[in-house]
């Protein structure tokens, strides 16, 4: 959020010492090396191998699994031949959610079976009943109380394909607080058309969360192609579907945000953050989501370090994000004394597709430094999109608490395609389109690294409304 100038001096002054007034710049021998780095990125392959390894050598990464420890010794191992000079874990425990099995048919004159796939978090159980179609979340909220009593709420919201993937906040927004909202109106199980764009048969899952003090009730999505011959039965009468579920909570778990940085020629304590998440759901092997952000991030801190910028560029592989943001919370968490020294940050959670946009949310005293930086980005094809963005999933806490963060935008036309379900594989990764990202993620954290004055991260006043954007 923007700050008055005053609060931000008086909050500065407590904690660290005042920086020269001034704008913040680019110095002209940092934009002339950044030219060959972003050719030297074009041609490099580190990020497609680093992305290979992960989906090849671990696979699906549910957080809590076996395979979760595996990432998290994959990464410290990666970053340290990759040549990160310090690596290190910082721990993040949260519940434990489990897939086991799932089944869902059609009974009675047209029996069938239906794909699905347990939301996460999801309780386990059988029930059988008739299934009540609702076009979105907002007629199932507008539906009587007590009306689907013994019955399944089916909710049918198809999302469309958009470069920022804008459908996504209603398709979540089902998955998150539909089965709540079932619930309340006395249904015993729920259904949603799959959060995806795909034609495939294949089924989105994602995580949902119940509303304290309901009793929660299975909850799956059924594919695109089984949401279309559910609505056809309904259409012609009466449908009545059995779900089974065998999964649930399972206690606790702990995994960790794997950290490797390269430590700056001149100022050390000053970072330039970048990451992406390590876990990813089970159906795929989390090729775009997020084994992608890890790829890049990597790669392109690799080649920006190997310059030796005058900052430290941290790489943090998050833990378990998929399910509630649990490692960007907990590095918030331990780091949130360390504000002002994360001069700046960006993410990579938004698949491995062209990245079209840059935007930031520096203070107007940086403005000139971000413009230069999107004009370094221009030959990559990435146009400048002053106020468009975010600050993407796992830098979000941190950002709440006043980094400041820039946006370097994936298109996401096709995006949902394979987000959270059994077609996130790495044959859907473009390895030259991929090699663009890292290009540009690395141009990013050379030149911020290598900036002339900051950016404008400042611990956010007690009291104030926090903000990511």
């Amino acid at each position: 959020m923007r700050r008055s100038i005053l609060s931000c001096a008086l909050l500065l002054c407590a904690s660290f010492p005042l920086q020269a007034a001034g704008p913040t710049t680019i110095p002209e021998a940092a934009l002339k090396r950044a030219d060959a780095l972003r050719q030297q990125a074009l041609a490099d392959d580190t990020g497609w191998k680093v992305v290979e390894s992960l989906t090849t050598e671990v696979g699906p990464r549910l957080a809590g699994s076996e395979a979760d420890a595996r990432a998290v010794a994959w990464a410290q191992a990666k970053f340290k031949q990759l040549g990160f000079d310090k690596v290190w874990t910082e721990p993040v425990t949260f519940p434990k959610w489990e897939r086991r099995s799932e089944h869902a048919q059609v009974l009675g004159a047209n029996a069938q079976p239906l794909l699905v796939t347990a939301l996460g978090g999801s309780a386990g159980g059988t029930v059988e009943g008739e299934i009540v179609r609702f076009a979105d979340l907002d007629a199932l909220q507008a539906a009587p109380a007590g009306s689907l009593a013994g019955k399944i709420a089916f909710v049918d919201f198809q999302m469309h394909k958009k470069q920022d993937g804008g459908d996504y906040r209603y398709g979540g927004g089902i998955r998150g607080r539909g089965p709540s909202e079932a619930i309340k109106k006395g249904a015993i199980g729920f259904l949603m058309r799959s959060a995806g764009t795909t034609p495939h048969r294949v089924v989105n899952t994602g995580i949902t969360r119940y509303e304290e003090g309901l009793t929660p009730i299975p909850a799956a999505a059924v594919s695109i192609p089984d949401a279309d011959q559910l609505a056809r039965l309904v259409a012609r009468g009466p449908v009545k579907v059995r779900l089974a579920l065998d999964c649930g909570w399972d206690g606790q778990a702990t995994s960790y945000n794997v950290i490797g940085q390269i430590t700056g020629r001149s100022k050390p304590g000053e970072i330039v953050l970048t990451g992406g998440h390590l876990d990813s759901w089970d159906l795929g092997t989390g090729a775009i989501d997020d084994a992608a952000g890890i790829g890049i991030s990597m790669a392109a801190a690799k080649l920006a370090g190997q310059l030796r910028p005058a900052r430290t560029i941290r790489v943090v592989a998050f833990a378990n994000e998929e399910q509630g943001l649990y490692g960007g919370r907990a590095y918030a968490q331990a780091h949130a004394k360390e504000i002002a020294q994360h001069v700046i940050a960006a993410e990579s959670d938004f698949g491995a597709d062209h990245i079209y946009g840059f935007s930031s949310n520096a203070d107007a005293h940086a403005k000139g430094a971000i413009e230069t930086i999107a004009a370094a980005l221009k030959p990559l094809d990435v146009a400048y999109l002053p106020g468009q963005g975010d600050p993407e999933s796992d830098i979000g806490p941190m950002a709440q608490l006043g980094m400041r963060w820039a946006w370097l935008g994936h298109d996401g036309t096709d995006y949902f395609d394979l987000h959270h379900n059994a077609d996130d594989t790495l044959d859907k990764i473009d390895p030259k389109v991929l090699a663009q990202n890292v290009a540009a993620y690395a141009v990013f954290l050379y030149l911020a690294a290598e900036a002339k004055g900051d950016f404008g991260s400042a611990p956010v006043p007690a009291g104030a409304n926090k903000e990511a954007h």
